[in-house]
């Protein structure tokens, strides 16, 4: 066998130019495709920096070409030879390395692949599961190469800004206390302290807290997080946050910092200016224009109430939903109608999968006003609707009367669908905009209790305090999320500095003082030595990457993600143990019910 040690790149595969005519190259690289054109054998030959044509023509030596058209794609092959130029009209102008091909004296096999379970290709056509088994190869296309360095371009500019800005870098820990109070902890069994466990973290939260309780003032991390809940396209088991905390700031000043963070992302990986600062909404105002916390505004299609218009019209699903306290609220999509039977009934099924009983359609024509209600309600209220819409013909208005919170969820996803439907969303705009203004706490069915809506640290506004007792749903928090073209990317707070106001918050959220020394007594203990007034934000940087790299799926720029039902197909994991580690751990399984 050859001496592989002897076969030492001279060039990268994206590096050869006509620049290099005539030069005796070594390129080592996969088979990334090959045809056979009358006994000349072209193959490209591709590393992560390119691809070269490679050319074995047939007056060579026939054991050279015998192994080069016995190539199997995705082998790992080393090649000899001279770089000539490209005949004029076979250039290829769509690679850096089109106007030149390398002419193979020499050939090396390192390693031969075997039959491909897909084709390394982009767009590829692979279902998710077996790309997923096979990630290794999957991570060859050439998408998921470029996605991981666009997050490895994305994490040393977040480094370098915070750097810049005076911020200390520090690991947190991954074996910490388990302090459940949200999603469920992803549990580690002590081996030498059997009984007791370790959780891992759902976040640095408490780690970054007591942080500015030691006096380092701007602390940030690209940190590893684990939270055990129901999975989606945005949302796995592990993931990475860029936890961010600062001492003696506001809300603003925080928001102001990592404003300029996207400002150097954008300018730096998309070559897009945005403008400061960003627009901010109150979480009130959010939910009735947009029906949700997280508004895409690159389109309009606001939310608009109607509720003193259709009062006592003599409909009874709206005079009916507003005596019971609900809600009555339109969308207007200009300039569409008229629409069909079947585009109607669409819509209507896909508010009713948000709980919402049926859609009233209003459509404003040319020859009138058509709709189901117009029998029931006067011409008066139905151009009062119009009005209030601002409609003109060829519009189309959107109604649901529900309860509140069904009716505006119905609509903000309703106004989204529409506006990918009808092709409203300018794709080259980013809208980022700040949401602030929150509640503090949100009544939870399943627990009988308030909940902490951001988590129990954030701070409430201090014009508030006298409510946190008697009237918690009145208490705001001091706490603020960022929102990129309808995703959360980011959600921060100022923290509660002071043991006396921890203590409160904690007795609102039903947890007693035994439950609270238990689970948070070291934060607790660590705000009584002189913690300064601190709060912080975290982004989710798989998502970031996501809508930076144009992407559906976290799954998409993360090496080496888990399916929806959290399971690694590549690896097998979760897997069984042995016994003998089980017991080590002082563990007996109890499956009878699994």
């Amino acid at each position: 066998m050859e001496n592989e040690e002897r076969w030492k790149r001279t060039h990268r595969c994206g590096d050869l130019t006509k620049k290099n005519k005539d030069q005796q190259i070594t390129l080592v690289g996969w088979v990334a495709s090959q045809r056979d054109h009358g006994g000349v054998i072209f193959i490209d030959l591709r590393d992560r920096w390119g691809i070269t044509q490679v050319v074995f023509h047939p007056a060579q030596d026939e054991s050279l070409i015998d192994q080069a058209k016995n190539l199997r794609m995705e082998s790992v092959i080393g090649i000899q030879g001279k770089v000539v130029l490209r005949p004029a009209n076979m250039v290829n102008k769509l690679l850096p390395t089109g106007e030149i091909e390398v002419t193979v004296s020499r050939l090396i096999v390192f390693n031969e692949s075997k039959p491909l379970p897909f084709m390394i290709k982009d767009p590829c056509d692979a279902i998710d599961e077996t790309r997923f088994k096979y990630r290794y190869l999957d991570l060859r296309r050439p998408q998921m190469q470029k996605n991981l360095f666009l997050r490895h371009r994305m994490a040393q500019i977040v480094r370098r800004y915070f750097d810049e800005n005076e911020f200390v870098e520090i690991e947190t820990p991954f074996l910490m206390k388990s302090t459940p109070e949200g999603a469920r902890d992803y549990l580690v069994p002590s081996r030498i302290h059997q009984g007791r466990f370790y959780a891992l973290p759902q976040s640095p939260q408490t780690y970054k807290q007591i942080l500015m309780v030691s006096g380092f003032d701007r602390y940030f991390q690209i940190v590893r997080c684990f939270r055990d809940e129901d999975l989606r396209a945005d949302r796995q088991p592990e993931f990475t946050q860029i936890d961010v905390e600062m001492s003696f700031v506001d809300e603003g000043d925080v928001m102001e910092v990592m404003e300029g963070l996207m400002v150097r992302l954008f300018k730096d990986v998309l070559g897009k200016s945005i403008h400061l600062p960003f627009c901010r909404i109150p979480y009130k105002e959010a939910m009735e224009k947009y029906g949700t916390d997280r508004p895409d505004i690159r389109f309009g299609l606001e939310i608009v109430g109607l509720d003193e218009i259709v009062a006592n019209s003599g409909f009874h699903i709206f005079d009916e939903t507003i005596n019971q306290a609900g809600k009555v609220c339109g969308i207007r999509l200009p300039g569409v109608g008229p629409l069909s039977r079947k585009q109607v009934d669409e819509y209507t099924a896909f508010v009713k999968t948000f709980g919402a009983k049926g859609l009233v359609v209003i459509q404003i024509t040319e020859e009138g006003i058509r709709s189901p209600i117009a029998k029931f309600v006067s011409d008066n209220t139905l151009q009062n609707i119009i009005m209030k819409l601002k409609g003109s013909v060829g519009d189309v208005i959107f109604i649901v009367a529900a309860e509140s919170s069904v009716c505006l969820n119905a609509l903000g996803n309703l106004r989204v669908q529409l506006a990918q439907d009808w092709n409203l969303i300018n794709r080259n705009i980013f809208s980022l905009v700040w949401i602030v203004n929150f509640p503090l706490f949100e009544w939870s069915e399943v627990e009988g209790r308030f909940m902490a809506r951001h988590h129990p640290f954030t701070s409430p506004k201090e014009t508030d305090l006298d409510f946190l007792e008697s009237d918690p749903e009145k208490v705001t928090a001091k706490a603020y999320d960022l929102v990129l073209n309808g995703s959360e990317i980011a959600g921060g707070s100022i923290r509660i500095h002071r043991r006396s106001l921890q203590k409160r918050l904690f007795e609102t959220l039903g947890i007693d003082q035994a439950t609270a020394e238990r689970k948070f007594g070291f934060l607790m203990d660590a705000l009584e030595y002189g913690a300064p007034p601190h709060g912080g934000i975290a982004f989710g940087f798989d998502r970031l990457v996501m809508l930076f790299a144009g992407e559906e799926s976290i799954r998409e720029v993360i090496a080496f993600p888990k399916t929806t039902r959290a399971l690694s197909l590549m690896d097998g994991s979760p897997s069984e143990v042995d016994q003998e580690q089980l017991k080590e751990l002082g563990l007996k399984l109890d499956l009878k019910d699994k």
